[in-house]
């Protein structure tokens, strides 16, 4: 399974109703860690009410160990459907 896949997979959790995951690794040539740099956008109900950093956390804990090992830098945007 590739790592776009394993990352839609964990991010499932969260129920989303938008994923949009944009591989950012062309940004990044020289840094040696191929795969690694990503931007996500997603929208989910589970959001609502939460602050910034609140639902960053949310989503560090729904990809586990893929932030140990696998993902270099993941830009994150999370709303809460409202916020669209």
């Amino acid at each position: 399974m590739s790592l776009e896949a394993t990352i839609r997979e964990r991010l499932a959790a969260l129920s989303p109703q938008v994923i949009e995951l944009v591989d950012e690794d062309h940004l990044h040539v020289g840094h040696g860690a191929t795969g690694a740099h990503w931007q996500l956008t997603i929208v989910s109900e589970a959001f609502r009410g939460k602050p910034p950093l609140a639902r960053h956390r949310m989503v560090y804990e729904a990809l586990g160990d893929l932030m140990k090992r696998e993902i270099h830098a993941l830009k994150i945007e999370a709303f809460a459907p409202e916020q669209l």
